[in-house]
């Protein structure tokens, strides 16, 4: 089965990277060429200021102590909002990128490129703007405002169009996964017993089913595990039912699995499952990314497909129970 046999790099889209590629592109070609002079001096407190705020990842507080460094040493407001714009993409987190749509379209009337710290035209940065409005319009469920804005992005800046791909295939996928009801009298093996269960027999009299689809082969499914252990506890405290579910592949993927989880088994929750290769839920579901979280009500919808880090799939659960909190996991988890 392609899930898995694919290789982790191949199967995990990150929009940080296409966006990345596309945006600062002709920036990162300019700073290699910069650090490839002889220097003459050391980089000044600016430049490293501006470094440091466009390579933070940690965390919240650590971008906030590096936007106020930038601000401290006379760094544009414009660099810092690409700065925090780049942070957010890399993180994942467009329910901050939309937020920060009324700030894109106000810096639209001051743009300057001698001020910007990745864009190198005007029309790069109306096309992230477009972008943001985009992805604004996604969060608002408008359907005709995503494709205004993202077709004008396209527009203003062809070369990002790999960044605008991954949103576009989000809705297309919504849309289908509307169309969709899974069959509770669904039976599945379980990965550890010889035995077959439901899932019906599973969600009983749970609020609604989250179908967790890894792989041993996926290193990205293997480090989260932990995390996995700390999310399933949370969600099953508040009546959320957890299955795990393993492509039905050879004997040694499925050997590699019960390894994969032996060192949790004390903390995992939920049912540990086996996907069937002839009535495959990963291909019903069209799960092309690993790992993936698909939320299910118990009247069989699909409320969620993706990964488990996206906010969505936390919007999702609270409709169901608005006492559900995230829990808190290291930095880079789910």
């Amino acid at each position: 089965m392609v899930l898995a046999a694919a290789n982790s790099h191949l199967m995990r889209v990150h929009t940080v990277t296409c966006l990345l590629c596309a945006l600062v592109a002709s920036a990162l070609a300019e700073s290699e060429l910069a650090l490839s002079a002889p220097k003459t001096q050391e980089p000044n407190r600016k430049e490293t200021a501006l470094d440091h705020l466009l390579s933070e990842r940690d965390s919240e507080s650590a971008m906030a102590a590096a936007i106020q460094e930038a601000r401290d040493c006379g760094i544009s407001d414009q660099a810092i909002l690409e700065a925090r714009f780049l942070y957010h993409v890399d993180r994942n987190e467009d329910n901050a990128i939309a937020i920060m749509l009324p700030e894109f379209k106000k810096q639209a009337e001051h743009f300057r490129v001698e001020d910007s710290a990745i864009f190198s035209t005007r029309e790069d940065w109306l096309a992230a703007t477009e972008y943001v409005a985009a992805i604004a319009s996604l969060k608002n469920a408008d359907k005709t405002g995503f494709k205004k804005h993202i077709t004008e992005a396209f527009w203003l800046s062809p070369r990002q169009a790999s960044a605008f791909a991954p949103h576009i295939e989000r809705m297309r996928q919504e849309e289908v996964m509307s169309q969709i009801h899974i069959d509770f009298e669904t039976k599945l093996h379980r990965l550890t017993e010889d035995q077959t269960v439901t899932l019906k027999d599973l969600i009983a009299d749970h609020k609604a089913m989250i179908i967790h689809f890894w792989s041993p082969t996926n290193h990205d499914c293997v480090d989260s595990l932990p995390d996995f252990a700390v999310t399933a506890k949370t969600l099953s405290e508040q009546g959320i039912a957890l299955v795990s579910l393993v492509p039905n592949s050879s004997g040694p993927i499925l050997t590699d699995a019960k390894k994969a989880i032996e060192p949790l088994r004390q903390k995992m929750l939920g049912a540990w499952l086996i996907d069937d290769s002839d009535h495959s839920l990963a291909s019903q579901l069209h799960v092309q990314t690993l790992p993936t979280f698909v939320l299910i009500s118990n009247e069989g919808r699909i409320l969620f497909n993706g990964e488990p880090s996206n906010d969505a799939l936390w919007e999702a659960l609270k409709r169901i129970d608005s006492k559900i909190i995230r829990p808190q996991l290291h930095e880079g988890g789910e």
